[in-house]
């Protein structure tokens, strides 16, 4: 391509980027970008010439290196969960996912096994991307071995350029057959619809540049044109359940179970020292714990935490009361809130009501599609699969009491002044579908209760009982866990 016919395009490429991006302002997903290929094709160029382009105000750019401590000390996709674009902006990805999946390059049977996992990670973590509507552009840059040699000589034998050539990327090209394989390898393995490969030939840089831009701008418009047609409003429904045995196991808890305050005395102390030996040995092995509450309106959850976190140094936890998205978290996808709050090693983290709402009131109330909040039964699972991987102790508490016993606190909270603020219309609106709930609840207890996260039933209709039940599993819980 000739540099004027190059100017000529570009004139108008970078006009219809520009509107490209004043739409997407106003559109119900985010854009990733990602640029990918070979050493010397020039990704940190386009990245460059794209950000010139583009409107700053509108884009961000994200390059991940070596991880740092604060990085190792999560599981690996937490870093780039922190990195997504709200809905209605866009991201450039120079360095990835998949930066780090080929930055040790996998030669043996085990390496190339961790290898295939992280490349199913990665096409499981754009896939729940894809399914929340994000538009996903991918281009792997592509340079065969020959433009590559030819590609690095050129810019070696530049003053201005030569910096920009690393022995690291010579041993790439010595090396080019083994990475060409893997490249191919994870191109197949991630090209999932909602999520293509689009090669880029890189040989020639005004035609790849333009070759970019031009991917994008038919990726916007396409996605785009679907998300223009009209949707069905979401109306909550009859619910049926989909695992009836969740339910039988919900409505077989004895809920008649109690405890004298002497009783409880006597033993809170002692289960409260076991905990705090437990914790602490948690966090001398690195371990960190993350504690999920859930429960009916009025159930203690609050009184709960509040005995539980007698036993943890408050400086090692956080607690994450979970209500209403706000306006950035409403523009992100619905786990993005609480991928932000997973613990360093040996801290602790806990989720006062969680990511099953996506499954509870977002499903009762009709705040999710259908088909989002059944496709969110294996998207927790997977968040949790990747929690406990990495190490964390994941311990997951369903308060449950009668239906009787929620108005009698329900009336007390009303009678009681220093009571009133935690009684409101939406507390009753909601009683009003208990028996909705129920299911929805028996559901989630069957769909996500798993041997590395399994959930904790406890009988909340005396206080005293189910305040000490939690402590008592979460410590056989963390014993059996670090026994492991």
């Amino acid at each position: 391509m000739s540099k004027k016919a190059y100017e000529v395009r570009v004139a108008a490429v970078r006009a219809e980027l520009v509107q490209m991006q004043v739409e997407l302002k106003s559109a119900p997903f985010p854009l990733l970008l990602v640029i990918s290929g070979e050493e010397g094709s020039g990704k940190g160029e386009v990245v460059n010439i794209l950000n010139a382009w583009l409107d700053p105000r509108g884009v961000e750019t994200f390059s991940f290196h070596n991880p740092t401590d604060e990085e190792r000390e999560r599981p690996a996709m937490w870093r780039y969960w922190r990195c997504l674009p709200p809905r209605g902006r866009m991201g450039i990805y120079a360095g990835s996912w998949y930066t780090e999946a080929l930055r040790d390059v996998p030669r043996s049977r085990p390496e190339q096994a961790e290898f295939g996992e992280q490349l199913k990670r990665i096409a499981h973590f754009e896939q729940l991307l894809a399914a929340d509507h994000a538009l996903i552009v991918k281009c792997w840059l592509r340079l065969r071995k020959d433009e590559q040699r030819e590609r690095l000589r050129e810019l070696s034998s530049d003053p201005r350029t030569a910096w920009r050539v690393s022995p690291g990327d010579w041993e790439s090209h010595a090396d080019y057959k083994h990475l060409d394989k893997l490249a191919t390898r994870l191109r197949q393995v991630t090209d999932r619809a909602g999520a293509p490969w689009h090669v880029i030939p890189a040989g020639e840089t005004r035609a790849r540049n333009l070759a970019v831009a031009e991917q994008l701008l038919a990726s916007f418009r396409a996605h785009r044109q679907r998300h223009d047609l009209p949707r069905p409003a979401t109306r909550p429904g009859r619910t049926i359940a989909l695992r009836p045995g969740g339910l039988r196991r919900l409505q077989r808890l004895r809920l008649d179970r109690t405890l004298s305050d002497s009783d409880y005395e006597q033993q809170r102390d002692a289960w409260l020292g076991r905990l705090n030996a437990l914790v602490r040995e948690a966090s001398a092995r690195q371990r960190s714990i993350v504690w999920v509450f859930e429960g009916w309106d009025a159930a203690g959850k609050g009184g709960a935490i509040r005995r539980l976190t007698d036993a943890i140094d408050a400086r090692d936890y956080r607690v994450i009361p979970v209500a209403r998205p706000t306006d950035e978290e409403a523009a992100h996808h619905y786990l993005w809130r609480f991928w932000r709050h997973v613990p360093r090693a040996g801290m602790v983290t806990i989720y006062d009501r969680s990511w099953y709402g996506r499954v509870l009131v977002e499903r009762l109330e009709g705040f999710a599609q259908p088909g989002a909040w059944r496709r969110a039964y294996a998207e927790i699972n997977d968040f949790e699969s990747q929690l406990t991987g990495h190490g964390i102790i994941v311990l997951k508490f369903w308060l449950h009491l009668s239906k009787a016993e929620q108005l009698r606190r329900f009336r007390d909270r009303e009678e009681t002044e220093y009571k009133q603020h935690k009684i409101n219309a939406e507390d009753w609106r909601n009683r009003r579908k208990w028996e909705g709930y129920e299911i929805a609840v028996g559901d989630m207890l069957a769909l996500t209760s798993r041997p590395q996260a399994p959930w904790q039933l406890i009988p909340a209709n005396n206080k005293r009982h189910a305040r000490l039940e939690i402590i008592r599993s979460s410590c056989r819980l963390i014993e059996s866990v670090l026994g492991d």
